[in-house]
């Protein structure tokens, strides 16, 4: 079989769960995998016989697709930011508009902290923690980038933080992690914090509707949603969390449901925070929000 061949039977057999351009894109990751082609590879070598051993491997790729298996779990790993990490059903699937919370995040550090200043002695005097981690993308794509950083990520769930540990080993990056729940915490956070960093479970119940099944088949519920009474739920506890444990003017930044950009600002207008800030993402969405811990009395 060629690989213009096989191509063409990824799009027959999964012309009802994707469209066109989503099948291709979900080919194209399969022979990266498999083969180590690239797109230009692919387009030079359409007419190529794919080796036997290979194409077992590309099938089972398929099978797995066909079942609505997110292709990142069938090949355990993705990429985010740059770096490779390891995925399992235990994590959310790291997505593209998170890259943009992370780029905002470094942007305020270089800016604010000066980091890669030469005239500051320690640039490690910047302390960062994520809370919510799941497979450690932000932690760990934050400390990849300011090796002399403290960073630190919490998340509830014992499996998330097994593979966050794995992440940061594959990644080469030092981050501490803290087994606890956000809504009743319980570890004794002695340090105070310069950024607070969260993309907390966010999407209403009734919004599932508006999911893809492989998403809500396969992706941890508990990462995801939260009732349609209390959809800030976890907004405001970081919040209260952030104003015992940021440093003074410290920063706190969110990921946040594209549907509630203005209750979200007012959640935050109303427990004291400034300088509240609300930006996009690349599809124009209201999709981050930045702001400070309010000045003491």
């Amino acid at each position: 079989m060629t690989l213009t061949e096989l191509a063409a039977l990824y799009q027959d057999k999964l012309n009802v769960l994707y469209d066109e351009g989503e099948i291709h894109s979900l080919f194209l990751i399969a022979i990266e995998e498999v083969l180590g082609y690239q797109k230009t590879d692919y387009i030079l070598n359409k007419q190529e016989l794919v080796p036997d051993t290979a194409l077992i491997r590309l099938n089972n790729i398929l099978l797995g697709l066909t079942k609505g298996n997110p292709i990142q779990y069938i090949i355990g790993h993705t990429v985010f930011y740059g770096l490779k990490f390891k995925v399992n059903p235990s994590v959310l699937i790291p997505r593209p508009e998170t890259e943009e919370l992370v780029e905002w995040v470094l942007s305020v550090c270089s800016s604010r902290f000066a980091i890669g200043n030469a005239s500051l002695n320690s640039p490690s005097i910047v302390n960062l923690i994520d809370i919510g981690t799941g497979s450690g993308c932000i932690a760990i794509a934050l400390k990849k980038h300011l090796p002399k950083a403290y960073v630190s990520a919490v998340d509830i769930s014992s499996t998330a933080l097994a593979t966050a540990k794995e992440n940061a080993l594959l990644n080469d990056v030092g981050v501490t992690f803290i087994e606890d729940d956000i809504l009743n915490y319980a570890e004794t956070y002695g340090s105070k914090f310069d950024i607070i960093v969260s993309n907390p479970p966010y999407i209403k119940e009734y919004e599932k509707a508006e999911m893809h099944q492989n998403v809500l088949a396969n992706e941890p519920h508990t990462a995801l949603f939260v009732s349609n009474e209390k959809p800030l739920i976890f907004y405001e506890a970081i919040a209260d969390f952030a104003l015992k444990h940021l440093k003074k003017d410290g920063l706190l930044f969110f990921e946040i449901n594209a549907n509630l950009g203005k209750e979200t600002i007012q959640m935050l207008g109303n427990k004291g925070f400034t300088d509240i800030r609300l930006r996009l993402d690349m599809q124009g969405k209201e999709r981050m929000v930045s702001a400070q811990k309010p000045p003491l009395p």
